[in-house]
C-alpha cells in the first residue's frame, strides 16, 4: 500500500466513516504489520463495537455523538501516526533523521530536560561577558556551537515527530512563550512544528501555534507562529475538530489580527511571483545596470573600468546621462522592492549549494553574529566591517544572509582592492541594496517577508524538498489563498474579503480572487463583489462565478444599484452574450445618454441592431463611425457585415478586400468575407476564402455543420437553397 492509499483512510475519517476507516486500517495492518498500531486499533474497534451493540439494543444514550466523535479523533491520531511511521520509512532521507535524532543521540527528549538547556544556554551567553577578553571568543564559540548542535537536533527531532499528545503540547508551549528561553531557539522551534504540521496535521501543534501567535511578546515569535498555522490551515480536519473554529474566532475577534491576515495573504502573492520578478531583473535589469557602470565582470573576477579621457571633451553630457539612466534602473528595483517583490531570489538561489545548506534547520535558524558558520569569517579583517553593516541594515531574509557570507569569503579575493576599501569605509554599496533602519526591520510585516522568503527557499531550493508538501505549488492554493477558507466566513475577517479581492485582481491573480468571493456569504454581497466577481469571469472566461452567471451577476448588481454605470456596462455584455440583444441595446443606448460619443458602446449597439436585423438603423450609426473614424478597423468591420446583412454585397467586398490585405487576416473576417462572396453570387471567390479560413491556426471547421445547422437559418434568408449549400458543403469536406 502506498501513501496515497493511506491517505484515503484519513479521508474516511474526516468524512466521518468510522466503520469504513477501522476496516481500511485493519487490512493495511494485516499486509504492513505494526504492533502498538495494530493494539490501538484493537482498542478503537472494541469501544466502536460496544457502542454499536448498546444502539442496536435499542438503548438511549444522550452522549452517544460525542462518544463517536471522540472515536474517530483517536482514530484520525492512529491513522495519522500510521502515515508518517509509513512517509519515514520508505524514504531514506527522513529516515536517515528519524534514526539519528533517536538511535545516534543519547540526548534526552524530554520537555522538561530541553528546558533547562535551553536556559543553561542563555545564562552561559550572559556569563562570557565576565570571562577575560583572551579567552571569550574561544568560550563563545564553543558554547555557540554545543548549543546550535542540540537545537539541529531537536529541529529534526520535531519535524519528523509523531502527533503530540494535551501534556507535550502544554510543554511545549511554556518554552515558546518563556522569557528566559533565547528568542532564536522559538523562532526555531515553530519552524521545525510548522514542517512537521504543513505534511500532516495535527490539532494539537495547530492549537499550540495558533496560542503562541496570540499570546508571544517577541514579534519575531509571533510573525512565525502567525505564518505556521495559516499554511497549515486544514478544512477537513475542522469538521472533526471543531475547537478550530473556536480558535480562529478567537484570532479574527482581535482587529490587529485581522489587519495581519490580510497582510498576510497579500505578500503571500508577492512569494509566488519571485520567479517571474526574477527573470525580469535578470532579462532587463541587471543587463542595464551592467551597462551603466564603472565595473566590468570578467572570468578573473570584478574588475574597474577605467574613465575615457576624451569622454569629456567628445561627449561632456554622456557622464551625466549614464549616471541618470543608472539611477532610473536603481529606482525601478527599489521600487518593486517596496511593493514586496522578491528581488533576491534569483541571486541567491544560486547560492545555497553551500554544506551549510545541507542541514534542514539551517534554512530557518535566525542570523547571528555568533552562528559558527560565520563568526570566524566576519571576524576577518577584509570586508569585515562592510559584512556587519550590510547584514545588519541590509533588506535580506535570513537564509540569504547566511549565503551572502559563505559567499563573500569565496569571492573576496576577486574583488579590487580600491572597490573593497570604499565598501568597508561605506562610500559603496551593492546595487539595489538600500540600508533599513532598526524600527523598519523590526515592524510585522517587514518579519512576515523575510520568514517568508525563508521558506519560499527551503521549498524551491533544498535538494530533498520533494520529502516535504510544498505550501507554495498552485495545487495548494486553499493554503496559499486561505481568504477562500470557509472557516473565515462566519468571522470578522469577512470585512476584509473585498479588499483583499481588489488586490487580488489588480496583481492579476484571477484565481485566487475567485476563490476569495466564493467564500462570501449571500447576505454581505455588495456592489463591489458583484462588480469583481464580474471582473473575474471576464478575465477567466468561466460562465459562473460563486454560484452566479454572468447574466445573474450584473442583473443584481443593477438591481441593487440601478445608477452604477459599470453595472449597465457589464450586464449589457452578459445580455449581449446570452442573445438578448434587444436588452442589451437598452443598456447601451442608456450608456450613450451619459456619454454620447463614446465609440466603444455605439459600435457594441450597432452590433445589437444588426444581431436584431435591424441593419437600416445600425447602417446610420456605422457610417458614422466609420466617417469619423475610417482606418477603425473594428468599425469596418461591423460595417461590412451590416452591409452583408443589408444585401449590400458590392459595398461590403470593398471593405472585406481591405480587410484582407494586411499580411496575417483575422480569421473571422475571411470567413465573413467569404459568405458575402458567396451570397453576392461569387462561389469561386467564397470557396477560396472558405478553404483560407479552414487553415486558420486554431480553427475547426465542418461545413456540413457551420451550413446546415450553426448558420442555416442565416444562410437561407439570403436566398440560398439546400442544394447550394449542399454543393458548397461537398467541395469543402475535405477540410
Amino acid at each position: 500500500m502506498d501513501l496515497k492509499e493511506l491517505h484515503t483512510i484519513l479521508d474516511s475519517v474526516v468524512e466521518r466513516r468510522l466503520g469504513k476507516a477501522i476496516q481500511q486500517l485493519e487490512n493495511h495492518l494485516y499486509a504492513y504489520p505494526h504492533p502498538q498500531a495494530a493494539d490501538q486499533l484493537d482498542r478503537v474497534k472494541s469501544d466502536y463495537m460496544l457502542m454499536t451493540g448498546y444502539w442496536q439494543q435499542g438503548y438511549d444514550d444522550p452522549e452517544r455523538g460525542q462518544v463517536y466523535d471522540r472515536l474517530l479523533r483517536r482514530m484520525y491520531v492512529l491513522t495519522t501516526n500510521v502515515c508518517i511511521r509509513h512517509y519515514i520509512k520508505n524514504s531514506s532521507f527522513v529516515m536517515g533523521v528519524y534514526n539519528r535524532t533517536r538511535n545516534g543521540s543519547r540526548r534526552e527528549w524530554q520537555p522538561a530536560s530541553l528546558r533547562r538547556d535551553m536556559e543553561a544556554f542563555v545564562a552561559g551567553a550572559a556569563l562570557l561577558e565576565l570571562e577575560p577578553e583572551h579567552t571569550r571568543e574561544a568560550k563563545r564559540q564553543e558554547l555557540y556551537g554545543q548549543h546550535l548542535q542540540m537545537m539541529s537536533e531537536l529541529f529534526d527531532y520535531i519535524w519528523t515527530s509523531m502527533l503530540w499528545t494535551d501534556g507535550v503540547t502544554d510543554a511545549f508551549e511554556q518554552i515558546l512563550l518563556s522569557p528566559t528561553i533565547d528568542s532564536s531557539d522559538q523562532q526555531l522551534l515553530i519552524s521545525a512544528i510548522t514542517l512537521s504540521l504543513i505534511n500532516y496535521f495535527g490539532i494539537n501543534k495547530f492549537r499550540l501555534l495558533v496560542n503562541v501567535y496570540l499570546k508571544a511578546t517577541d514579534e519575531r515569535v509571533r510573525q512565525r507562529a502567525l505564518i505556521g498555522w495559516v499554511l497549515c490551515l486544514n478544512t477537513k480536519a475542522a469538521a472533526l475538530y471543531r475547537e478550530m473554529y473556536d480558535l480562529i474566532g478567537t484570532v479574527t475577534a482581535d482587529e490587529r489580527c485581522c489587519s495581519e491576515l490580510s497582510e498576510l495573504q497579500m505578500q503571500l502573492v508577492y512569494c509566488l511571483r519571485a520567479e517571474s520578478d526574477n527573470h525580469i531583473i535578470q532579462n532587463e535589469i541587471m543587463p542595464e545596470l551592467l551597462k551603466s557602470g564603472s565595473i566590468r565582470v570578467t572570468r578573473n573576477g570584478i574588475e574597474e573600468v577605467e574613465d575615457d579621457p576624451m569622454e569629456d571633451v567628445l561627449h561632456p553630457e554622456a557622464s551625466e546621462q549614464r549616471m541618470e539612466h543608472l539611477e532610473e534602473v536603481m529606482r525601478r528595483m527599489v521600487e518593486m522592492q517596496k511593493q514586496g517583490s522578491d528581488i533576491y531570489f534569483g541571486g541567491f538561489s544560486q547560492m545555497k549549494r553551500f554544506p551549510f545548506f545541507s542541514t534542514v534547520s539551517n534554512w530557518f535558524v535566525p542570523f547571528s553574529f555568533s552562528h559558527p558558520a560565520v563568526c570566524t569569517i566576519l571576524g576577518k579583517a577584509r570586508g569585515g566591517k562592510f559584512l556587519r553593516r550590510l547584514l545588519a541594515s541590509g533588506p535580506f531574509c535570513d537564509s540569504d544572509k547566511y549565503s551572502f557570507v559563505l559567499g563573500f569569503e569565496m569571492a573576496v579575493s576577486r574583488l579590487p582592492e580600491s572597490l573593497m576599501q570604499m565598501l568597508d569605509r561605506g562610500e559603496a554599496t551593492l546595487a539595489g541594496v538600500g540600508e533599513m533602519s532598526s524600527g523598519d526591520m523590526d515592524k510585522p510585516e517587514y518579519l512576515r517577508r523575510c520568514y517568508l522568503q525563508n521558506l519560499y527557499r527551503f521549498f524551491k531550493v533544498f535538494p530533498q524538498r520533494s520529502e516535504f508538501r510544498n505550501p507554495f505549488e498552485t495545487k495548494e492554493s486553499a493554503r496559499l489563498f486561505f481568504f477562500s477558507n470557509p472557516i473565515f466566513r462566519e468571522t470578522p475577517l469577512h470585512r476584509r474579503f473585498g479588499q483583499v479581492a481588489s488586490f487580488f485582481l489588480k496583481q492579476k491573480a484571477y484565481e485566487a480572487a475567485r476563490l476569495t468571493l466564493e467564500n462570501y456569504a449571500p447576505s454581505r454581497r455588495d456592489v463591489q463583489f458583484y462588480l469583481m466577481n464580474g471582473s473575474v469571469m471576464a478575465h477567466l472566461h468561466c460562465e459562473q462565478s460563486a454560484g452566479l452567471t454572468m447574466r445573474e451577476n450584473y442583473a443584481r448588481l443593477v438591481e441593487m444599484a440601478p445608477d452604477n454605470e459599470r453595472g449597465w456596462a457589464g450586464y449589457a455584455r452578459a445580455l449581449f452574450a446570452d442573445g438578448d440583444y434587444e436588452q442589451a441595446r437598452m443598456y447601451y443606448d442608456k450608456l450613450l445618454e451619459k456619454h454620447p460619443g463614446h465609440l466603444n458602446n455605439q459600435l457594441n449597439a450597432a452590433v445589437c441592431l444588426t444581431n436584431m436585423k435591424q441593419y437600416d438603423e445600425a447602417l446610420k450609426i456605422l457610417f458614422k463611425l466609420n466617417y469619423e473614424a475610417p482606418d477603425n478597423l473594428n468599425v469596418n468591420r461591423v460595417l461590412a457585415w451590416a452591409l452583408v446583412g443589408a444585401c449590400k454585397y458590392e459595398q461590403a467586398t470593398k471593405l472585406y478586400d481591405s480587410l484582407l490585405s494586411v499580411p496575417e487576416p483575422v480569421s473571422e473576417d475571411l470567413l465573413n468575407a467569404a459568405y458575402c462572396h458567396w451570397f453576392g453570387n461569387d462561389v469561386a471567390g467564397a470557396v477560396n476564402l472558405f478553404r483560407q479560413y479552414g487553415k486558420c491556426e486554431g480553427v475547426s471547421f465542418d461545413p456540413y455543420r457551420e451550413f446546415l445547422i450553426e448558420e442555416a437559418s442565416m444562410i437561407a434568408g439570403h436566398g440560398i437553397g439546400e442544394t447550394e449549400i449542399r454543393l458548397m458543403s461537398d467541395l469543402l469536406f475535405s477540410l
